[in-house]
């Protein structure tokens, strides 16, 4: 990948920024992998989809991240509420909407 500064044209810019979402969504594909894993798991262990103290225990984490990152956290902690709210019911599909 360039730096952003080492691009000197829209077109290497939108190459660089078109690599770097066919990244991201490599990653998301792994995560839901891992979500997939903790619905089996849950399921052994008889867990609810939705653990709150750990909702907000990854959204403090990718904030402080963030934060140190020079990212708006706000943004951030949008983004991952979404996430963790489409992987609680993607899990919920496995275990239930109502499990205790």
């Amino acid at each position: 990948m360039k730096a952003p500064a080492d691009c000197h044209s829209m077109q290497e810019l939108r190459v660089q920024i078109d690599a770097l979402d066919a990244e991201i969504v490599a990653k998301l594909v792994a995560r839901a992998g891992y979500i997939d894993r903790a619905a089996v798991l849950k399921q052994g262990e008889n867990l609810p989809a939705r653990i709150t103290d750990r909702v907000e225990d990854v959204v403090a984490k990718v904030r402080a991240r963030a934060l140190a990152e020079g990212l708006d956290p706000a943004l951030t902690e949008d983004l991952w509420r979404r996430l963790i709210e489409w992987s609680i019911a993607r899990e919920e599909q496995v275990l239930g909407p109502d499990r205790p």
